[in-house]
């Protein structure tokens, strides 16, 4: 009767740690769709609305790195129970918040709390489950957490549009007391994640607050301010740096770093974090571009374009129990490999895109590209973590974490930039191309001005229209070959991290656990 009740014990702190994970990932991207909403409720403009989602990714950041340290600090338990508690409180403050200044507050509190969340429960799933299962339990927690983005943005629209921006963040408080009942009895600290006295590194908490916070700043708003010719974004990026260099000098030398980036000592843990950071490029940078090229190019709604993208979430779903199901078998590395390969695969189908394709070729690559996240995403978290002690789980689930969200915010922040710059060299580049001297202008020209004319339209207006159609059709073509260009630097993203997963440390398979 014994494995059995362990087995029952293992599925149940499962679905714990699954329910406030999933909550919190689902609240990253949930408001986003909502911002319109907020923005005529509340009277701001556009530049001070998108802080609502600048402040949550902000703090989230600053929180990811120090949560081992914290769950030290207070008792693992103790801050879970904690975190779920202000994660639920500041929804409820968030949906009753009468001003933009307060929502912005609030949304920083919930951010800071939402931020431990899924390392903390990450860390306690690799410590579950035994060595060969490990990647089933990554498996278990990947669905969650690529699920959320999936459902958070179509969520999020459908309460706005039906309800209230205001219930976006409502909803959380039913799951998020369920949570802290499950916690509460499923949930116990091993004896060496107790409670424990030590000093607290002030100036390690100062310079990681300011690092990690200025950089966020830069990269959610270096585009929109156009980058070094913005002062704000120079000095932010002075701050950033300075402070995460003295980050580091300070974090080597403290006795109880609140980061300890010792563990980067360790050769596997730190390629598979440096190849996690990648994918974390690969996979905002790509989730970011494929709609907003399908509503600006194509002419999709948000409906339309959601279509394209669920099929993609729901291929990872289907993928991640498999490829957590043939890690007990294979070595990890090859999955990796194999999902490099496809994620790239898929990212060069896509450089193929032109302004005539129909919905199912948009469709077959995004399917590709979600297998391909799902064989990355589960052996890769698994081989990174298996070489690190469990009392120093926590801490390198939070830097994992956030070196994902930093590869994220930078994959974004370069895609946007890309978008901007290569689509004016390409505007240029075609504009060269049409002239009153070419034949085919002259003819096109030409055919546009007599089908203006007998719409009813005078000489003069019609040659104008003719002119702003051609105007468009360049512009058009131009953000077609910039969205292609993306396409293919983060399909050679996923190629260039392949000579990394050498380093990675070969995973023990069912078969050679059971030998020892």
């Amino acid at each position: 009767m014994e494995p059995v009740t362990r087995n029952i014990s293992k599925w149940l702190i499962t679905l714990t740690v699954m329910i406030p994970t999933f909550m919190e990932i689902v609240d990253t991207s949930v408001a986003n769709v909502a911002l319109p909403h907020m923005q005529g409720t509340l009277n701001a403009g556009t530049d001070e609305v998108t802080w609502v989602i600048t402040s949550y990714l902000v703090s989230n950041a600053i929180i990811l790195p120090m949560t081992g340290w914290l769950a030290r600090m207070f008792g693992r338990k103790r801050f879970l129970i904690t975190c779920i508690i202000l994660f639920t409180l500041s929804s409820l403050l968030c949906g009753a918040a009468p001003n933009l200044g307060s929502l912005i507050f609030f949304r920083v509190i919930q951010g800071a709390a939402g931020g431990a969340l899924i390392p903390i429960s990450q860390a306690i799933l690799m410590e579950t489950f035994p060595p060969h299962q490990q990647g089933m339990a990554m498996a278990i927690f990947g669905i969650g957490a690529m699920f959320g983005p999936v459902v958070g943005p179509t969520l999020g629209g459908w309460i706005t549009d039906n309800m209230s921006w205001r219930w976006i963040f409502y909803i959380n408080i039913p799951v998020g007391i369920f949570a802290v009942v499950m916690t509460k009895y499923f949930i116990f600290d091993p004896s060496y994640m107790k409670r424990q006295k030590m000093a607290i590194d002030y100036w390690g908490l100062i310079l990681l607050t300011l690092g990690i916070g200025s950089l966020q700043v830069v990269l959610d708003k270096g585009q929109q301010d156009d980058w070094f010719s913005s002062s704000f974004i120079i000095a932010f990026s002075i701050i950033s740096a300075v402070s995460l260099l003295l980050f580091v000098l300070t974090e080597l030398r403290h006795a109880h770093p609140i980061v300890n980036l010792r563990l980067f000592k360790d050769i596997s843990f730190s390629s598979g974090n440096f190849i996690m950071f990648i994918v974390g490029f690969c996979l905002y940078g790509s989730v970011v571009m494929i709609p907003l090229f399908l509503q600006t190019m194509m002419g999709y709604n948000a409906t339309m374009a959601g279509l394209v993208m669920a099929p993609g979430g729901i291929a990872t779903l289907v993928a991640m129990p498999v490829v957590g199901l043939l890690l007990q078998r294979l070595d990890g590395r090859l999955i990796v490999l194999a999902g490099l390969l496809t994620g790239g695969w898929s990212m060069f189908v896509m450089q193929g895109f032109n302004l005539e394709a129909s919905y199912w070729i948009f469709v077959w690559p995004r399917i590709l590209l979600g297998v391909s996240l799902a064989m990355i995403f589960v052996p890769l978290i698994t081989i990174t973590l298996s070489t690190i002690p469990k009392e120093e789980m926590g801490n390198a689930t939070g830097i994992n974490n956030l070196l994902r969200n930093i590869g994220g915010s930078v994959g974004i922040a370069t895609s946007a930039t890309l978008l901007a710059r290569v689509s004016q060299f390409y505007q240029t580049s075609l504009a060269a191309h049409v002239h009153p001297y070419s034949p085919t202008v002259q003819l096109q020209w030409s055919e546009l001005q007599q089908g203006a004319m007998a719409k009813g339209l005078d000489a003069v207006t019609a040659q104008q229209t003719a002119l702003g159609i051609l105007y468009g059709t360049v512009q058009k073509q131009a953000g077609m070959l910039a969205y292609n260009y993306i396409f293919w630097v983060i399909g050679i993203a996923f190629l260039v991290v392949i000579p990394f997963l050498l380093l990675l440390k070969k995973l023990k398979t069912q078969g050679t656990a059971a030998l020892h």
